[in-house]
């Protein structure tokens, strides 16, 4: 595999001309509804970097991460089902069609062979354990959201991807059929089914896989089933779109955010725990599950920081919290379920 088949493809020239005309699309990059600096004032990469390679404790943790094995491929039909494969990737089953996440399934999070390597015990699930997929769906072309091996292993596996735009250039280079690709803007819908709609919303945050930042758009989306309304949230730092979603399409059975590679020297582009907190309150949603957390080390957190804290301020704002190991079902009829603290384990 090499690099450059990995990194992908930039947007080509017919895509940029219509980029141009977007109002969220400005000087070659797509932009954040509000300003949103990489870093937090007074900070610098260098002094970000010496800092990252500093000691933290416990940013990785000290036994394997436990895991639920569930056969994906056998799940009945009529299971309304969400399994989460830690960090940003996850199933759902709902309605009699399947859905898959970000998959990230090769081991690492990053274009350098070995480097960002999973946790022990996260990697479990892999490609060959996916049954067919009728939409997958990808929030941005990060690395941790959008790998090349993953996807190229599904590819005899997906009826139709849902991305963000620009983001269809990468598979259009890796071989996909253009007709299985659906790259939209944001507040854009698409119609999957009687029933069933995607609709994709902003989010907070940039994309890029290598130097050249935000020429492809991050999302999240709004997933209405017959009988669900399911937030994926993508990567986001905090911002007023929460708000704005949950007027717009709340209230919402389930949010789906991330919670983990945060720190206070990037405040902007990923949310702290108690940001999380506000967002499923403006989004109007009656569940959250915390995902972008126990698989990959990205931040200096200690690995099992992020639930425990967003666990505890769920509890103490009395928001109900879906916290399942990697691989465990969540019944999305029942979401109404008291979860273990599995990360105190060990």
């Amino acid at each position: 595999m090499s690099l450059k088949k990995n990194i992908g493809q930039f947007p080509d020239a017919k895509r940029k001309t219509y980029f141009n005309t977007l109002s969220n699309y400005k000087n070659g990059q797509f932009q954040n509804l509000v300003l949103t600096p990489a870093l937090a004032e007074g900070e610098s990469m260098l002094k970000v970097l010496w800092n990252f390679f500093g000691k933290h404790p416990d940013t990785s943790p000290k036994f394997p991460i436990p895991f639920v094995k569930t056969a994906l491929k056998d799940l009945s039909p009529h299971e309304n089902v969400l399994v989460w494969f830690g960090h940003s990737s996850y199933f759902i089953q709902v309605n009699g069609l399947k859905f898959l996440i970000d998959p990230v399934f090769s081991g690492n999070a990053s274009p350098i062979p070995g480097s960002v390597k999973a946790f022990a015990g996260t990697n479990y699930y892999q490609a060959a354990d996916m049954p067919h997929i009728d939409v997958l769906l990808i929030s941005h072309d990060h690395w941790d959201h959008l790998d090349y091996k993953t996807i190229q292993q599904l590819k005899e596996k997906v009826n139709k991807v849902v991305c963000g735009l620009g983001v269809a250039q990468h598979f259009e280079y890796w071989g996909w059929d253009k007709t299985k690709l659906i790259e939209k803007n944001w507040y854009e819908r698409v119609d999957i089914a009687e029933g069933f709609s995607i609709t994709l919303t902003p989010a907070r945050h940039f994309s890029g896989r290598l130097f050249a930042r935000n020429i492809s758009l991050w999302t999240s989306f709004v997933l209405q089933t017959p009988t669900k309304k399911i937030f994926l949230g993508g990567d986001s730092g905090y911002g007023p779109h929460f708000k704005d979603i949950g007027e717009q399409f709340g209230p919402f059975d389930l949010a789906i955010l991330e919670c983990g590679q945060y720190n206070a020297k990037w405040p902007y582009i990923h949310s702290l725990p108690d940001e999380i907190i506000k967002e499923v309150q403006e989004l109007k949603a009656s569940n959250f599950m915390p995902v972008h957390h126990s698989k990959f080390k990205l931040a200096q957190h200690p690995w099992y920081e992020p639930l425990q804290q967003v666990s505890l301020l769920a509890e103490t704002n009395h928001i109900p919290i879906t916290l399942p190991k990697i691989g465990e079902k969540v019944n999305l009829d029942h979401l109404e379920n008291t979860w273990p603290k599995w990360w105190e384990q060990g």
